[in-house]
């Protein structure tokens, strides 16, 4: 079982001592735990990530969920789900018909957009440079089919959220990304095409970018998206056809 530990991060051939653990190992999940627990809790730096993102030279739009503080978003799923009224009118104020609408939300991890949003846009925003995107939308408290709300108010063809995922014991700033053709509120999730655990110690930024790349672009020529657009790309991955709503 050893030799099986350098292949996975999972926590496997942990030893013992007597009919427990190592103190070494139980110490270590408790402390991932700790990092977990954290994550959920994090807040997405706006200011940080408004600044940075000035480099690809796109509007930046901030805006909220209907979900009042964290603790209303972590108990009330539905309300991360639909934007806040002023947040809607906001948004209302820069349609335009354009080709695909990037929505940016902290979900249940802000530290993975915190940490590795950038990494991935550098990556991804070069392949979309022919098509014509809508601001990017920051979303405090957002979960994914807030996206299908923004998208749809800005009259997108496509809705792309990057969202924090469920951090894990193993993995507390994992991306998901998830794909929408022809994005409108009360869509479900056989509907959209997820590309997930895009983190440097998962999916790599460079094959995330070119999978949702590849994902787009089937999803225009077919005019479609979830469990009627395959992934029929060669390219290794972490992809899924579609997945519940769990951000």
């Amino acid at each position: 079982m050893s030799m099986l530990k350098k292949y996975t991060q999972a926590r496997i051939s942990l030893g013992h001592a007597g009919t427990s653990i190592p103190l070494k190992s139980e110490l270590a999940f408790k402390l991932a735990h700790a990092h977990a627990r954290d994550a959920v809790h994090s807040e997405i730096d706006i200011e940080t990530l408004t600044s940075t993102l000035q480099k690809f030279q796109l509007p930046v739009l901030t805006v909220s969920s209907a979900a009042n503080s964290r603790q209303e978003y972590l108990q009330r799923p539905d309300l991360g789900r639909i934007p806040s009224e002023n947040s809607s009118q906001q948004l209302a104020e820069f349609t335009a018909p354009n080709d695909i609408s990037i929505v940016v939300a902290d979900g249940l991890s802000a530290t993975a957009i915190n940490r590795n949003l950038i990494a991935l846009l550098d990556e991804l925003l070069p392949l979309l440079k022919h098509l014509r995107l809508s601001p990017i939308t920051l979303v405090r408290q957002g979960r994914v089919a807030i996206a299908d709300h923004v998208a749809s108010i800005l009259e997108s063809k496509i809705a792309l959220i990057l969202i924090g995922e469920r951090p894990g014991l193993t993995a507390t700033d994992s991306i998901g990304a998830y794909l929408t053709f022809n994005p409108r509120p009360g869509l479900t999730d056989e509907s959209r095409n997820c590309v997930s655990n895009i983190r440097p110690g998962g999916l790599s930024f460079s094959e995330a970018a070119a999978k949702i790349f590849y994902l787009i672009s089937e999803a225009n020529r077919l005019q479609l998206s979830g469990v009627m657009l395959k992934d029929n790309d060669n390219r290794s991955g972490d992809v899924i056809s579609n997945i519940s709503d769990q951000p």
